[in-house]
């Protein structure tokens, strides 16, 4: 069946082409979403005339997605999360979370666009893809860390300060000790 595309599909071509596909796929899927006419001797002509604008409303598209990729590429995303043992997050980073987080930082992407195979569990640094548009491809650095590092750090610092503070206290102790030795024994010596 030979149609041509309304609409530009990543797996199948860009808007204006002329597209071999099944019968089932056109009929189906195809023409009903509007992604698609049939390949008539008028819808051609018409076509043909139409090019100009339709290439240049792909070239404006191409060039949109290519300054998108170049925002993106120098991006890194720091998303702090709670952490449990082995660095293993409580939940995981999604691409919800990652358009989030984009967007507080002035990048407006589409969320279905971040290629994010699997959900990331744990913290560290991982490279993430963002399918700009048609065969344009962004990639960006994902730092996931945990929320309470700074917390830690701070404790951490605390323990050898404590450390050291607590042989000082452990000599106090025994003179401390030894005052309420003599009260008893005066007590037990006036009874």
């Amino acid at each position: 069946m030979e149609l041509i595309l309304t609409k530009t599909i990543d797996t199948l071509g860009q808007e204006g082409e002329l597209v071999n596909v099944k019968n089932g796929y056109g009929r189906n899927y195809l023409l009903p979403q509007g992604l698609a006419v049939m390949a008539t001797k008028a819808t051609i002509a018409q076509r043909d005339q139409n090019m100009a604008a339709i290439q240049a409303r792909l070239d404006q598209e191409r060039s949109g997605a290519e300054a998108m990729a170049k925002k993106l590429a120098g991006a890194t995303v720091v998303i702090p999360m709670r952490v449990g043992e082995d660095d293993r997050l409580y939940g995981s980073v999604t691409s919800a979370d990652l358009h989030e987080r984009l967007q507080e930082l002035g990048i407006e992407v589409d969320k279905r666009k971040i290629i994010l195979e699997e959900p990331i569990k744990a913290i560290g640094v991982e490279t993430v893809a963002y399918k700009a548009g048609y065969q344009v491809k962004a990639e960006f650095q994902v730092e996931v860390v945990d929320v309470n590092a700074k917390e830690k750090e701070a404790q951490e610092a605390a323990a050898p300060a404590e450390s050291e503070a607590a042989p000082a206290e452990e000599a106090e102790a025994p003179e401390a000790a030894e005052t309420p030795e003599a009260p008893e024994s005066e007590e037990a010596a006036t009874e």
